[in-house]
């Protein structure tokens, strides 16, 4: 098999304007990951994430919206675009989601889960492989946090990724905080699907914070990691070590960000979780003294 273009980048933050500062203010950093859709067609990046391409940190593109689960063919205006933003960022890697986004002409505005039956297997595989011909850089995919499933599943869902994987040769992106929501969700034990999952395929790991509403995890990316899905990340990362792999890891947070002290805090934690070098500041003021540019980025 290939070898990880991600392996050894350690710890990374996801890319948003709201925070663009304090990602360029991290001296450790080595990668970092944007959504794909938000970069323009022009091929330009924002400033922040020029400057961090010129100081030689790796971005991966990261798409929503190609539907790659659904049973429609792939809408060729987003494949280009995605595929644009590959290139544009010279990306060594790209990553999509396990999932479809709009059906019948409609759009979900969500993430959807697929069925893990043959016939959705074969649909998935079909749009991968159309995607990964598109492509100059690997795919990794990402099963997502699913608040149900479908009925009659014909595959576990360690059986459906590795079957997707053999099929399609993509890498795998395993968000941990998604193995606990779902785990969580349905009464199942994570540590289960992480040993039944192969994991020499992961290309590197989403981890975020969540929130209950209703006696369900919801996987919202807008609160601090919970000392749970922690935990299940000391539990892989001594699997990583045991098989001498070493793929990156991403923290993600998509809405209310805290000051940035507080950020900087929660990346150490995932840093010590995975046994991973922080990349924070050595001597970061407290939040008191955190200025606006510093989380914005408006330089």
């Amino acid at each position: 098999m290939a070898v990880n273009p991600l392996a050894g980048l350690g710890l990374g933050i996801g890319w948003r304007p709201e925070i663009a500062g304090l990602v360029t203010d991290l001296p450790g950093v080595r990668f970092t990951e944007v959504v794909a859709e938000s970069l323009r067609h022009q091929g330009q990046l924002p400033l922040p994430l020029a400057e961090l391409r010129a100081r030689g940190v790796t971005v991966v593109p990261h798409g929503t919206r190609l539907s790659l689960g659904g049973a429609e063919p792939l809408d060729p205006h987003r494949v280009r675009q995605f595929v644009a933003a590959a290139a544009t960022l010279d990306a060594p890697l790209v990553s999509e989601h396990v999932a479809f986004v709009r059906a019948g002409g409609l759009e979900a505005g969500h993430l959807l889960p697929v069925p893990r039956s043959r016939e959705a297997l074969r649909v998935l595989a079909r749009n991968v492989r159309t995607l990964r011909a598109e492509l100059d850089a690997p795919l990794a995919l990402e099963p997502i946090a699913a608040l149900f499933e479908w009925p009659d599943d014909e595959f576990t869902e360690a059986e459906f990724l590795t079957e997707l994987l053999d099929r399609t040769g993509a890498w795998l992106l395993l968000d941990i905080a998604n193995v606990y929501a779902n785990a969580r969700n349905r009464g199942a034990d994570p540590v289960d699907l992480l040993d039944r999952l192969p994991l020499k395929r992961v290309a590197y790991l989403h981890v975020a914070g969540g929130a209950e509403h209703d006696g369900l995890y919801h996987d919202t990316h807008t609160a601090p990691t919970p000392e749970p899905v922690l935990a299940l990340l000391r539990q892989l990362s001594a699997r990583f070590t045991a098989a001498r792999l070493a793929p990156a890891m991403l923290l993600e947070r998509d809405g209310d960000y805290p000051p940035a002290a507080q950020l900087r805090a929660e990346l150490d934690a995932v840093a010590d979780a995975a046994g991973l070098a922080r990349i924070t500041p050595p001597d970061a003021p407290p939040d008191g003294q955190v200025s606006n540019t510093t989380l914005a980025g408006s330089r």
